[in-house]
C-alpha cells in the first residue's frame, strides 16, 4: 500500500472521529484506539520474528556443514548397486540431520536443497512486501502526530509517542535487507550445481562449491541477526504503548465528567 492511500485512510479516519465526538476529542479517540490495538498487534510480531530466526540458522548451519566436508572431501570411488545409496563423500550427518540433506549415488540435486531455494525467495518477497507497507504506515504515521502537538497533556510523551514510530520504521528498513538478503542467498546457492557428479568435479577442481555455501549461509546469518534485532526494537515499544495509552485515556476521562 502506497503512502498516499495510508494518508487518506487516515483522514477518513478523522473525519469519522469528527462526526462522533467533539472537535478536540478527534484526534485523541482515534490515537487511543491506535494504542490499544497496536500493542496487542506488536506483542505478536515482537515474538514471531524469531521462528524465522531458528529457521534461518538451522539452514546456514547445514549449509556450513556442507561446506566443511566438501572443503576437506576427496571423490569417492566406490560403486553402490542401489541408486538410493548415500554418497559418503558428499553427505555431512550434521546437515542430514538439520535439514533431512541427503545426496544419493543416482540422485540428482537433492529436494531439500531445492526446497531451501524456493522458500527463501517466497520469504524474501513476503518479507520486502511487509518492509514496503510498513516504511509508508510509518511515513503517515509520523505526519498524523504532527497533530498531537497542541495537547499540553501530552507534552512529556511526545518523544515516547515518536519513538514508537521511529523504531517500527528501522524495522521497516530491516526488513527489507532481510528480503535483499534472502534473495541474494538463494542466487548465491542457484551458482551451484547440486548433482553427485558436478560435486565430485568441483572437488577435483577448485573446491567453488563450499565457498558459495560459506557465502550463502552468512547471508541467511545476517538476515536472521537482522529479523532478531526488528523483533527486539519492536518489543521495545510496548511499555512506551503502554503509558501513552493510559494518559490518553485519562484525558478522554476528564472530558467526560
Amino acid at each position: 500500500m502506497r503512502s498516499s492511500q495510508i494518508r487518506r485512510q487516515w483522514r477518513i479516519v478523522l473525519c469519522h472521529a469528527r462526526t462522533m465526538h467533539p472537535e478536540r476529542e478527534q484526534l485523541l479517540f482515534t490515537v487511543r484506539n491506535l494504542a490499544r490495538v497496536h500493542r496487542e498487534h506488536e506483542k505478536f510480531y515482537s515474538e514471531s520474528p524469531f521462528h524465522d530466526v531458528i529457521r534461518w540458522q538451522r539452514s546456514s548451519r547445514a549449509l556450513k556443514a556442507l561446506a566443511e566436508r566438501w572443503s576437506v572431501a576427496t571423490p569417492s570411488g566406490e560403486t553402490s548397486f542401489s541408486p538410493f545409496a548415500g554418497a559418503p563423500d558428499l553427505n555431512d550427518d550434521r546437515a542430514t540431520e538439520t535439514l533431512g540433506i541427503l545426496f544419493m549415488e543416482g540422485g540428482g540435486e537433492p529436494g531439500e536443497i531445492a526446497n531451501l531455494k524456493r522458500d527463501l525467495g517466497v520469504l524474501a518477497e513476503a518479507n520486502r512486501t511487509t518492509g514496503q507497507w510498513l516504511a509508508a504506515a510509518m511515513s503517515a504515521a509520523w505526519d498524523m502526530l504532527e497533530g498531537l502537538l497542541g495537547y499540553g497533556e501530552l507534552a512529556d510523551l511526545l518523544a515516547e509517542r515518536h519513538r514508537i514510530v521511529s523504531n517500527d520504521w528501522q524495522c521497516a528498513s530491516m526488513t527489507e535487507l532481510v528480503a535483499r538478503n534472502l534473495d541474494r542467498a538463494a542466487a548465491i546457492l542457484g551458482r551451484v550445481d547440486f548433482t553427485p557428479a558436478a560435486l565430485r568435479a568441483d572437488l577435483i577442481a577448485n573446491r567453488l562449491a563450499p565457498r558459495y555455501l560459506f557465502s550463502a549461509a552468512e547471508m541467511l546469518d545476517h538476515a536472521a541477526d537482522l529479523m532478531a534485532s526488528s523483533a527486539v526494537l519492536t518489543h521495545e515499544n510496548e511499555r512506551r504503548w503502554r503509558i501513552f495509552y493510559e494518559r490518553v485515556d485519562q484525558i478522554l476521562a476528564a472530558t467526560e465528567k
